[in-house]
């Protein structure tokens, strides 16, 4: 199944964003608002999963330095 914006609609987007922080609270806290503000992002069609992982591992290394 491709997660791609062009392979999917705003509904199932939404359901993938619903799912995978589901999944993601089993054993970590809620995602933060910048990332929330992200996933819906993808939500809209405005950027990919790929391109919000760069986007959130990049600040990450930014924090750190």
């Amino acid at each position: 199944m491709s997660v791609l914006i062009k392979d999917t609609t705003r509904e199932e987007r939404e359901k993938i964003v619903k799912d995978g922080i589901a999944l993601s609270m089993l054993d970590s806290l809620p995602p933060t608002d910048d990332g929330m503000a992200y996933f819906n992002k993808y939500i809209e069609g405005e950027m990919e999963l790929s391109e919000i992982v760069t986007a959130i591992l990049a600040s990450y290394k930014e924090a750190r330095t």
